[in-house]
């Protein structure tokens, strides 16, 4: 007689531990320092890879319509790496003879700056000002503060130049890849159409973000320019650049873009000059860069005024002068990668500015768009 063997009971896999809150945000935070501190030590091909993907998002369009006329993949693909090359061509042009211009007008002017800076010392000394913050309020006018406040200013486009021959590899292999990511529901289906329709949204965000930047830089330069030019104050031509290069840097760009004119304007014409300089930019960059175009801006890349400012410090502490610039993608990316893959994360994307992130319906947080 046989007899059966009871069937074994199954045991269940015993649960996975939980981790508690606080342990989950401590664990979180160590993991974002060791990021950004990789991040922040490898600076010097970080900005440059960041700064090539941007250039090749902002000239991707450009492909559509010419593969609907016919043109074969390669050849979109070879349009789009040209006009991403004329874009830093020009760029790279524009930065290069502003700087020799500087370099030459602060030759030409050293006398008058150093007169400027001991009238500046005098006058300090007779309202008062102890010695040393005299000293350091006319070491605003020595020659080579100024020279070493253009470097530092410029240590973007320094910075950028030493890694041209990585920045420009970039642009061909992202630009050949952006052709194969474009195909990846086609090759993969509906399930990753959450995904692509994320990035496909951040690549819009940088795009309108940069536009609408580079339209304003450019009313702000030409009309800056032209009241330096009429006010006689020397190169307004390198002014006007400064003030489309500085455009890019959100909320503190305008500071940065006043602060050479206005000091050359009381060298070669007195505290009426300057004060008419300063008056120009308040009147003309002030409603157009602080009152009309972040409203533009947050209409783009719907971030926050707050998380705008703080990223500028940020990125340009982790990454050097170029985050400055490429702050505002950086921080969509990370919003892109972390906040938006997670629909609990929806009061996160609302504190940061996000227009479609809406509050929780019946306690449920809202379904991913498709």
């Amino acid at each position: 007689m046989k007899h059966s063997r009871p069937s074994a009971t199954p045991v269940p896999a015993p649960a996975a531990p939980v981790l508690p809150p606080m342990l989950r945000i401590l664990l979180g935070l160590a993991a974002a320092v060791i990021v950004l501190a990789g991040l922040s030590y490898a600076r010097e091909w970080v900005g440059p890879l960041v700064l090539g993907a941007v250039i090749v998002i902002i000239c991707h369009p450009v492909r559509f319509p010419l593969e609907r006329r016919g043109w074969p993949r390669w050849a979109a693909t070879t349009a789009v790496i040209v006009v991403g090359y004329l874009i830093l061509g020009i760029m790279a042009a524009l930065l290069f003879f502003a700087g020799v211009q500087f370099a030459r007008l602060v030759g030409d002017y050293q006398d008058e700056l150093r007169a400027a800076a001991q009238n500046l010392l005098g006058l300090l000394q007779s309202l008062g000002v102890e010695s040393g913050a005299a000293d350091a309020g006319a070491s605003l006018l020595q020659p080579q503060t100024i020279l070493s406040f253009a470097t530092s200013l410029g240590g973007t486009v320094l910075g950028v130049l030493t890694a041209f021959f990585f920045v420009l590899a970039y642009v061909i292999f992202m630009a050949a890849d952006g052709s194969r990511y474009a195909r990846a529901e086609a090759s993969f289906g509906r399930q990753i159409r959450p995904t692509v329709r994320r990035f496909q949204v951040y690549n819009s965000g940088v795009r309108r973000y940069y536009v609408v930047n580079a339209t304003f830089g450019a009313i702000v330069a030409i009309i800056d320019g032209l009241a330096l030019w009429a006010l006689g104050v020397p190169a307004p031509a390198v002014w006007a650049i400064l003030a489309f290069v500085t455009n890019f840097v959100p909320n503190i760009g305008f500071v940065l873009g006043l602060i050479p004119p206005a000091l050359l304007a009381l060298v070669v014409g007195g505290w009426p000059l300057m004060l008419a300089v300063v008056a120009i930019y308040c009147v003309v960059n002030v409603t157009l860069q602080v009152l009309v175009q972040p409203k533009f801006v947050s209409d783009a890349v719907a971030l926050s005024l707050t998380l705008s400012f703080f990223s500028v410090i940020f990125w340009t502490f982790v990454i050097g002068p170029l985050g400055a610039i490429l702050s505002i993608p950086l921080t969509l990316l990370v919003r892109a990668l972390i906040l938006e893959s997670d629909p609990r994360a929806v009061w996160l994307r609302w504190l940061s500015g996000d227009h479609d992130a809406a509050p929780l319906r019946d306690g449920k947080p809202p379904e991913p768009a498709d």
